[in-house]
């Protein structure tokens, strides 16, 4: 998709003119890294995730917080920040850990706070940290809502431009948050859901059932129910992850979690709730066992303790939910967050190409990029994002889903990767008959359009699997 891209920018350059400086902008956005937005109630957890994926406390909940403002997080080095205002403007921004941030003007005249932080973890994607959806304080959903939404219709320089949202929420999502989502113009193949505060599940640490292990049972049926929003649900305990990822576990902090094995669960928790914790704890190594791994590390976590920090940190990691939700990250909802990403480019040169004087040559490009089938996917993902505004519960919206999903022709056809050139192509014809027949009772022209994408994706393979000679 990006050679095609590049190459369709290439050519538009080649036009001269003012035309070289819109390649270059629009280049500039298509070798970027995409870009992941956090989103959620305030308390949701955010920061905290923002920290874990970073590997590093860079989040400071509580300042940024305070400021009601978007926080943009990139790889780069030195690590530094700038203020950007709503007329676009920069300037620098000094960042302390653990003292306040002072925007040196109010925070309604703030588009968002961009950090550059050097980072192999966020090396491909860069993070969007939101203050918050539909609190109390009306100010962080307005800033949110700004850097989303408001802020790409009324002016580029207030707008993040997200390719994919990661969604937090508790144990059930409230239809203010899911309508919030819906206005991004994302699909669930670009949105991620997050059951957050994993360990505080349910009953959380003294109850009946391990908190973590009923947060995977729960976040199943509720990947179903929310599926016309995200594409998954997994269950994430942000405070053991960002502990686990960030550095901040010492040795003392695991023997002093270790001297705690003996205790039973309740009386553990009822010396730790009072004023003066029993021996072998006092107050502030009991506060930062409480901040480090909360009630389920140090009801849990006490015997993992005992192998010493590194054995509790990779009991840590691992538990959280963490690796399962970096792996997603990295992997699905990044290829959908690019294929988001093509698709707002092409969007870019048509909107060119209705406004330029050389009109013509512009949609001449632009044309020859979405023939080509390198394409295919952006074109189908473009299909989806209309069908689910017109139709979200036609068979079509399945059927799309599915393709995209797919990594090779026998995935396509819904063939294991054993199925052979004639299974494949035989496989291909059905496929076709069903879009044949879908066809024959259309209701929009955003399902023709997507019919017909679907017909060239099958009628493809179906040449590729032909026999030779």
């Amino acid at each position: 998709m990006r050679t095609v891209l590049d190459r369709s920018l290439h050519s538009l350059a080649a036009l001269g003119g003012d035309l070289v400086g819109h390649a270059n902008r629009i280049g500039a956005i298509l070798w970027s890294p995409p870009r992941v937005v956090i989103l959620g109630r305030l308390k949701a957890g955010k920061s905290t995730l923002v920290n874990a994926l970073i590997g590093a406390p860079v989040a400071e909940t509580a300042a940024l917080e305070a400021t009601n403002v978007v926080a943009i997080y990139t790889d780069g080095a030195p690590s530094r920040a700038e203020v950007v205002g709503l007329d676009g403007a920069r300037r620098p921004l000094r960042v302390e850990s653990g003292m306040p941030v002072d925007l040196g003007c109010p925070a309604t005249e703030v588009a968002y706070i961009e950090r550059w932080i050097p980072s192999q973890a966020i090396r491909g994607l860069t993070l969007i940290d939101t203050p918050g959806l539909a609190t109390l304080t009306t100010e962080n959903e307005t800033a949110t809502r700004r850097a989303l939404i408001d802020g790409f219709e009324q002016t580029r320089t207030a707008s993040v431009n997200a390719d994919a949202a990661v969604f937090l929420f508790d144990s059930v999502p409230r239809a203010d948050e899911l309508e919030f989502l819906r206005q991004l113009d994302f699909t669930p193949l670009n949105t991620l859901g997050v059951l957050s505060r994993a360990d505080g599940f349910g009953e959380g640490p003294l109850g009946q059932r391990d908190p973590i292990a009923y947060a995977a049972e729960h976040s199943a049926p509720m990947a179903a129910e929310l599926s016309d929003t995200v594409g998954t649900v997994l269950p994430i305990a942000g405070l053991l992850a960002e502990t686990a990822l960030t550095g901040q576990l010492t040795e003392t902090d695991a023997r002093a979690l270790a001297s705690l094995a003996g205790w039973e669960p309740f009386a553990l928790i009822e010396r730790l709730d009072s004023d003066s914790p029993a021996p072998p704890l006092d107050a502030a190594v009991r506060d930062r066992l409480l901040d480090l791994v909360g009630e389920y590390g140090l009801v849990h976590a006490r015997t993992v303790a005992q192998g010493g920090a590194h054995t509790l940190n990779r009991w840590l990691a691992t538990v959280s939910g963490i690796e399962r939700f970096r792996h997603e990250l990295h992997t699905s909802l990044a290829r959908f967050a690019a294929i988001q990403r093509a698709g707002r480019i092409l969007t870019e040169l048509d909107t060119l190409a209705f406004q330029h004087p050389a009109r013509d040559h512009i949609r001449a490009i632009v044309g020859a990029a979405r023939r080509d089938p390198a394409m295919n996917e952006v074109v189908l993902f473009g299909c989806l994002r209309a069908m689910l505004d017109v139709d979200h519960d036609s068979p079509v919206v399945d059927e799309l889903t599915r393709v995209l999903r797919a990594r090779s022709d026998t995935d396509v056809v819904g063939l294991p990767a054993t199925a052979g050139p004639d299974q494949v192509r035989v496989a291909a014809a059905e496929r076709l008959a069903w879009v044949q027949r879908q066809s024959l009772s259309t209701m929009s022209a955003a399902a023709d359009s997507a019919l017909t994408a679907l017909h060239g994706t099958y009628a493809a393979i179906g040449r590729r699997t032909q026999p030779t000679g």
